[in-house]
């Protein structure tokens, strides 16, 4: 499940070629600001405006008067940047994504469709396709102690050698409300997570995650 096309439909992003090179989804965090810069420098300016340097938005997207937006930033068409929002910088929001009231993004990649339009915080991590975060659900990017983030899995320990790691949901995941995304999770393709949850490690594709020790299969 942590190979990059069991997690991605990558023809669901503008940016499927962020991942080249890459063993592991999150090895893309490390560049995502120089490729938003790089990219950036080729759209089309019929199609992309650029009201501050290093942000590029769409024509068609839809941005609240009160988003604060700091680049580098790329906004896809349809896309919608809700009140108070708040790009904190190398962030890709992707074709009809919503990035809700007061919603915080910082180094992340989010798939077409992604949503996470209620109070979230979601900081160097990437969302696949159609994934959702309920309202107040977190991602988690730093560990208490400091210490670089692992990835706990069935199979063994994956050191990222990263000390900011928030999660990586793959597509269509919905993750519930109230829920906190440890450093380090991986949540497969078409999982669920139940609302107040505290998630570490990987949950398989197509489960439910109740809660630590608790995870069914989705019949």
């Amino acid at each position: 499940m942590l190979k990059i096309s069991e997690l991605f439909d990558l023809t669901h992003t503008m940016s499927a070629d962020i991942f080249d090179g890459c063993e592991y989804a999150w090895e893309a965090l490390s560049w995502i600001g120089d490729y938003i810069q790089a990219r950036g420098a080729t759209l089309s300016p019929d199609e992309y405006d650029s009201p501050a340097p290093g942000v590029w938005i769409s024509k068609d997207a839809t941005v609240a008067a009160s988003a604060s937006i700091t680049g580098p930033c790329i906004i896809e068409a349809g896309a919608e940047v809700r009140h108070c929002a708040f790009i904190r910088g190398s962030a890709i929001v992707g074709r009809g994504a919503v990035v809700g009231n007061s919603t915080e993004l910082k180094n992340v990649l989010l798939f077409d469709k992604v949503q996470v339009p209620h109070y979230n915080y979601v900081g160097d991590s990437i969302l696949g396709f159609g994934a959702h975060m309920g309202a107040g659900a977190i991602t988690s990017n730093v560990k208490s102690d400091k210490a670089l983030v692992v990835v706990h899995t069935p199979d063994g320990d994956i050191e990222t050698g990263r000390k900011k790691f928030g999660a990586i949901l793959g597509d269509g995941v919905e993750v519930g409300c109230g829920s906190v995304l440890n450093p380090g999770t991986v949540i497969g393709r078409g999982a669920r997570v139940y609302p107040l949850s505290s998630v570490r490690g990987c949950v398989p594709p197509h489960s439910i995650y109740k809660h630590a020790g608790e995870v069914a299969e989705i019949k």
